[in-house]
């Protein structure tokens, strides 16, 4: 690695600056970083990078960040970005916040490794109460891990538990996690499971997402036939797909869902991992919907950065797990670690001061309406989504979004493409990104297309 000298200095300003490019990304300083890891890291990345460019006609070889703060990101080679996926749309608060920083400072001070399921931190004991009660109903558990999949892992175990019944019922487009129990579920990419799936011994049965009435009429049929078949124990569901391309279901599809696990005694289960914390413009967008869910999975945005999810959910379904006298458990060494902990506690402090839900509701309304101005004409098949996740799909396949990804890049802004076919921009900016940021991304975009 260069010396510390010759890479840019941090980021002294408040994080909501416009692009400022002083070279073409990815420039020397990041590919010469990116040349080294690629000496030592798994070569899958590179694969596939290497057929972006091939599909796509566009260099996609990788700059490489220096520091970061807010929405602003700094490369090595001193170029100026405004993120617009945020850490896969982890970083509800941007980069490095203050007040997550402040809370970690604190708690280093106390203690950065307790003992787990055996004995606990205190400040994990707060976080848990303060989880409990984001749940519709009182009496909630929760079970706490360090990724999102981690979070569905625990929630596909307990419904094993609960039901007796290990078969789960999944959606096309829904990407859950790649560690062994949700990549059964995994619907995104049909190549995430293929490899591995003699390994995996998990029945799941995929059905279509649907994007409107009559389409949740066949998925309630399919539904129904699933159960009737035997052995669904639960109905794994993101509420707005997230990576799958933040497609927006009807109204009525998870109230269709939760009276479909009622009459199955199945558990609903839902994936709050992207749509959970106020990304979706509430706190929940399952109880945005009004339904209860019997287990609610959060990650991403909860720790401000540092790893740590939760599963979250009904009484009755978790106490399966004391019936087994403490010979089931689901926990790791690091799970409920007391800095991630701290970190979790002041991310919701400011989500909710801050009432950063509305804010990614009432921003997230104006950004739509200003994409849709600035792209009319543009060969655009769509524009949607709900509070700060946005995406627009393009005329074009994967080969002109990958290629559109790389002329905003060179713009100053980062993003990533989604979808079941690749041809979704995926936008997921911090939840207190600034305004005019937004607005000027879309005048962007139009330029681009």
């Amino acid at each position: 690695m260069p010396p510390l000298s010759e890479l840019p200095p941090a980021l002294d300003s408040n994080g909501q600056e416009p692009p400022r490019m002083v070279v073409e990304p990815p420039g020397p300083m990041s590919r010469a970083l990116a040349a080294k890891l690629a000496a030592v890291e798994c070569p899958a990345f590179d694969a596939r990078r290497d057929a972006r460019a091939v599909e796509s006609g566009a260099d996609h070889a990788p700059i490489v960040y220096a520091s970061a703060r807010g929405s602003n990101v700094i490369d090595a080679d001193g170029n100026r970005y405004v993120d617009l996926a945020a850490g896969f749309g982890a970083l509800l608060l941007g980069h490095s916040p203050k007040r997550v920083a402040r809370a970690v400072e604190a708690q280093m001070d106390r203690t950065w490794l307790a003992l787990g399921d055996v004995y606990s931190a205190d400040v994990k004991i707060a976080l848990c109460e303060r989880l409990a009660k984001l749940f519709p109903e009182p009496g909630a558990r929760v079970m706490l891990g360090l990724s999102g999949a981690d979070a569905v892992t625990a929630a596909m175990k307990t419904a094993t538990l609960a039901t007796g019944r290990p078969g789960v019922v999944a959606f096309y487009g829904g990407y859950h996690g790649l560690s062994y129990g949700p990549l059964a579920a995994c619907g995104l990419n049909e190549g995430f499971r293929a490899p591995f799936a003699a390994q995996l011994g998990t029945r799941v049965e995929f059905l279509p997402y649907p994007t409107n009435e009559a389409q949740v009429d066949s998925v309630r049929r399919q539904l129904g036939a699933a159960v009737d078949r035997g052995g669904i124990g639960c109905v794994l569901v993101e509420p707005v797909l997230g990576r799958g391309g933040c497609v927006v279901p009807p109204a009525g599809f998870m109230g269709m869902l939760r009276e479909a696990c009622d009459a199955a005694a199945a558990l609903l289960v839902a994936d709050e991992i992207w749509t959970g914390l106020g990304r979706s413009g509430a706190m929940l967008a399952s109880a945005d919907a009004g339904v209860v869910p019997d287990l609610v999975c959060l990650g991403k945005g909860l720790g401000g950065g540092f790893p740590i999810s939760a599963c979250i959910g009904r009484g009755r379904a978790f106490a399966a797990w004391g019936a087994h006298g403490g010979t089931a458990i689901h926990t790791a060494t690091h799970f409920g670690a007391p800095l991630a902990c701290a970190a979790a506690m002041a991310t919701l402090d400011a989500i909710a001061s801050e009432k950063l839900p509305l804010r990614a509701k009432e921003v997230g309304d104006r950004w739509v309406d200003a994409l849709c101005d600035q792209l009319r004409d543009k060969r655009i098949v769509a524009v949607r989504g709900r509070g700060l996740m946005i995406g627009v799909e393009l005329e074009g396949g994967a080969a002109r979004a990958l290629a559109v990804s790389r002329a905003l890049l060179a713009r100053g802004y980062i993003v990533l493409t989604g979808g079941t076919r690749g041809d979704v921009l995926t936008l997921t900016p911090p939840l207190n990104i600034d305004e005019p940021l937004l607005g000027r991304f879309a005048s962007t975009l139009g330029e681009c297309l």
